[in-house]
C-alpha cells in the first residue's frame, strides 16, 4: 500500500468518472453483504456506479466504514493537548492512515487560559474540516480519579468557567469530561446540554446516586467506562453501574488489551448493548510512533512496549491505541461480531457527535469514507471523501 504525507493532496479519482469497489465483503447498517460493491461519485457515496466508473476488484477483502474516534489526544509523536496546528495535523494524519477518518481532538488538563488559547486553535482545525471538533478532559475532574491529569491544575466545574471553554471552541466543542459529584457539576452538566455539547462522565468518585443524577440533568457518555472510577461493588454499585443500565448513555472502551480485561468488555457489551458503546484510542503522542519519553499536557509518560505510564506514579496515561487495532482485537480476541465492532467504530461514535448524517456508515450521500481491510483485519486502503488516504494495491 502507499500513503500520502501530512499537508499533501491524497489521491483520488477526480477526473469525474468515479470508483467503484466490486468483491468485498461490506459491512451495511442492514447487515454484512457478501460480494458487495460500493460506488463512489466524487467526494460521495453513490447509489449507482457513476458512468465510466473505474471499477476495483477487492475480492477478499472487507470494506467498512470510515473510523470515528471521540476521545484522542494525539499521535504520530504529535500531541493534540498542546501541539501547533502543525503538529495536530501530522497526529491526525498518522490515525487516518489506520482508518480512523473522523476524529475529535482531546485536551488533556491545564491552566484555564492556556486551554481556551488552545481551543480557538483547534476549532480553526475544525473549521477546515480537519478535525470533528473538541473535547475538554479535565480540568474539572476528581483528584480522587485524576489518572494522568496535574492534580494542583484540577477544579470544581464553575459553570462560569465552562462557559469559557465552549465559547473558546467557537461552536466547535463537542464534549467535555466531568466530574459530576463536584461543586457545581450538575450546573455545568445543564450548561453542556444548553448549549449542544455532550456531558461525559469521568474521572469521577461518584457514587450510583449521584451518577443517576448527572444523567437526568443530562449526562450521555461515560469516559473509558471502568477506568478513573469506582469499581463495581455489591453494596456500593457506584458508577458503573449506573452508566450500563441507562440506555441514555454511551460508554467509552478502550480495547487494547490493557485497560480492560477482556471479560470486562464483555459485561460492558452485554449490559449497555452493541448500540450503546463506542470503541475510542484515548490515544496519546506515541500511537503509531513509537516507545520512548513523551508529555501528556505537562506531565511527562514513559512508552515502554506500547504500554504508556507516568514516569511519576505509574498511572496508565492514555493508550498507543489505533482504531484498527482496537477492531482486530475485537474480532479475533475478543469474539465479537464483525457488525457490532464496527458499529463501535462508526455508526455509535456517529450519532453521538451528531454526524450521522454524513459519517459512520456506507449510505449513499454519505462522505466517501471507507477502509478496506483483508481477511486478517488489517488496514490495506483508506479513503477519506473520496480521496485515497492509503490506496489499496492489490494482487
Amino acid at each position: 500500500m502507499t500513503a500520502t504525507p501530512p499537508g499533501a493532496q491524497d489521491s483520488a479519482d477526480r477526473d469525474g468518472t468515479g470508483l467503484v469497489l466490486t468483491g468485498a465483503t461490506v459491512v451495511l447498517p442492514t447487515g454484512t453483504v457478501e460480494n458487495g460493491r460500493v460506488a463512489v461519485d466524487g467526494t460521495r457515496i453513490a447509489a449507482t456506479a457513476p458512468e465510466h466508473a473505474r471499477v476495483l476488484d477487492v475480492s477478499g477483502h472487507w470494506v467498512v466504514p470510515g473510523f470515528v474516534d471521540l476521545h484522542n489526544h494525539g499521535g504520530g509523536g504529535a500531541s493534540f493537548a498542546g501541539g501547533t496546528a502543525e503538529q495536530v495535523l501530522q497526529g491526525v494524519h498518522t490515525h487516518r492512515l489506520h482508518g480512523t477518518t473522523t476524529v475529535v481532538a482531546s485536551a488533556v488538563t491545564g491552566d484555564l487560559d492556556f486551554l481556551a488559547r488552545h481551543a480557538g486553535m483547534l476549532a480553526e482545525l475544525a473549521q477546515q474540516g480537519e478535525i470533528a471538533g473538541i473535547h475538554f478532559e479535565g480540568p474539572f475532574i476528581s483528584p480522587c480519579r485524576k489518572g494522568a491529569h496535574d492534580e494542583q491544575l484540577l477544579r470544581d466545574p464553575d459553570p462560569a468557567e465552562v462557559r469559557k471553554l465552549i465559547d473558546a471552541a467557537h461552536g466547535h466543542a463537542r464534549m467535555m469530561t466531568l466530574a459530576t459529584e463536584l461543586p457545581g457539576g450538575l450546573d455545568s452538566v445543564r450548561l453542556l446540554v444548553e448549549h449542544g455539547v455532550i456531558a461525559a462522565i469521568g474521572h469521577t468518585d461518584a457514587t450510583y446516586e449521584q451518577t443517576v443524577e448527572a444523567i437526568d440533568a443530562g449526562a450521555t457518555v461515560a469516559t473509558h467506562l471502568f477506568n478513573a472510577m469506582p469499581p463495581l461493588g455489591h453494596r456500593s454499585p457506584g458508577p458503573i453501574t449506573a452508566l450500563l443500565e441507562d440506555e441514555r448513555i454511551t460508554v467509552e472502551l478502550i480495547n487494547d488489551g490493557v485497560h480492560l480485561h477482556p471479560a470486562a468488555l464483555q459485561l460492558a457489551f452485554h449490559h449497555a448493548g452493541p448500540a450503546r458503546v463506542a470503541f475510542i484510542t484515548d490515544a496519546m503522542d506515541a500511537a503509531g510512533f513509537g516507545d520512548g519519553r513523551y508529555l501528556l499536557g505537562p506531565l511527562e509518560v514513559d512508552v515502554e512496549d506500547g504500554v504508556a505510564r507516568l514516569v511519576e506514579g505509574g498511572s496508565i496515561a492514555g493508550s498507543t491505541l489505533t482504531l484498527d487495532r482496537a477492531l482486530k482485537r475485537a474480532v479475533t480476541v475478543d469474539g465479537l461480531a464483525v457488525e457490532d465492532a464496527v458499529a463501535a467504530l462508526s455508526a455509535n461514535p456517529a450519532r453521538l457527535l451528531g454526524l450521522a448524517d454524513r459519517v459512520g456508515s456506507l449510505e449513499p450521500g454519505k462522505d466517501a469514507d471507507l477502509v478496506v481491510l483483508d481477511a486478517g483485519f488489517d488496514v490495506v486502503g483508506v479513503m477519506r471523501r473520496g480521496a485515497w488516504v492509503v490506496e489499496p494495491r492489490l494482487g
